[in-house]
């Protein structure tokens, strides 16, 4: 051990080599360890018991920052591995600057990977689950402590404050229109709230240059590969962890184009906002513009709802109708339905935040 309390990952694949000829093995699990709490010691022990040697894989402070926005890590990298090290159950600590463990878990090979019970098999990053597979690594999902977490914490310190803004996360797929209307009604005074973080399933989203212009963290969310506009459950596990990690009050959705269902809903109930643009329960889904216009419709508009688990069919909160001129292209409607979205989205927010 070096005397920053860090190895490299050489060290950690020269001492699993060593570990196998010895019939030993080395199990690896990765993490931020920020503010250290009884789940962490317990699930390290846990870890621990599976194996001769312990390596935990931290994130680097910019990775966490990345990760958990701009107020972590509460401590260094270097402090966290101090720490760790002084937990008997753990007996290597290793940093990574990625979003991701792979290169870590590359390098080291461990003989078991382990991940909390927050995750299952299949929600570990894809990356990952490939990379472990491919090795041969053993993976095991471990247990946590129920409702102990540096999150949970970090927001039982937020609520002690009565003066604390209620923060909204803003999720979409597109150029951000709404999301724009949005900032600009928080710049103007006429909605108070903090935008805390903007995600988008879309890695070059015009809405992620939206919150880059404003100096709001703009994430990328991987969608993965299931069909049908499903997300991965990785996606919907490192959406949820970043919510909770932005201690959000309130999830708005803004021309996101992917399915949102548990266990996010569970984490907001009630506190996720849909807009659409249609008198609903009329056209839900996708070319909704389209669709009133063939039917022959004579208004459309857009509709502010609650998410549940079907498609656009949650509790309706506000409805603004908008006239089907004689000639109206998809494109035209829409722009002129956006129009309402704009103005009426803003104040639906302001609504719900005051609940």
């Amino acid at each position: 051990m070096s005397e920053t309390f860090l190895s490299t990952n050489a060290e950690i694949a020269v001492l699993r080599n060593e570990l196998e000829a010895q019939g030993k093995k080395l199990v690896l699990t990765n993490g931020v360890f920020d503010l250290l709490h009884v789940g962490h010691v317990r699930y390290l022990n846990e870890a621990k018991a599976l194996g001769d040697c312990l390596v935990v894989a931290i994130n680097g402070d910019e990775s966490v920052r990345e990760l958990k926005g701009p107020g972590r890590p509460v401590h260094t990298a270097e402090e966290r591995a101090e720490i760790l090290c002084g937990l008997e159950s753990v007996d290597r600590v290793v940093v990574f600057h990625e979003k991701r463990a792979s290169r870590v878990i590359e390098a080291v090979d461990p003989h078991i990977y382990t991940k909390g019970g927050d995750y299952t098999p299949d929600s570990l990053i894809d990356e990952e689950k490939q990379l472990l597979d491919r090795l041969g690594v053993e993976i095991r999902i471990l247990s946590l402590v129920p409702g102990k977490s540096t999150s949970a914490t970090l927001n039982q310190i937020s609520e002690e404050d009565p003066d604390r803004q209620k923060k909204i996360a803003i999720l979409g797929s597109g150029t951000g229109s709404n999301c724009l209307a949005i900032l600009e009604a928080i710049e103007s005074g006429k909605l108070e709230t903090e935008v805390a973080v903007i995600l988008s399933d879309v890695r070059d989203a015009g809405i992620l240059d939206i919150a880059r212009d404003h100096n709001i963290s703009a994430i990328h969310i991987d969608p993965g590969t299931e069909k049908g506009g499903q997300l991965t459950d990785a996606a919907i596990k490192e959406i949820m962890d970043r919510l909770i990690a932005s201690k959000v009050d309130l999830v708005v959705l803004a021309g996101f184009m992917r399915i949102v269902r548990e266990p996010l809903m569970s984490q907001f109930p009630g506190k996720i906002l849909n807009i659409h643009p249609s008198i609903l329960p009329k056209y839900p889904g996708l070319n909704a513009c389209r669709r009133a216009i063939e039917a022959g419709e004579n208004e459309s508009g857009c509709t502010i709802h609650l998410v549940d688990a079907g498609v656009d069919t949650g509790e309706i909160l506000r409805q603004e109708a908008v006239p089907i001129l004689e000639g109206d292209t998809p494109e035209a409607l829409q722009a002129r339905i956006q129009e309402q979205e704009h103005l009426a989205y803003p104040e639906e927010i302001a609504e719900q935040l005051a609940k």
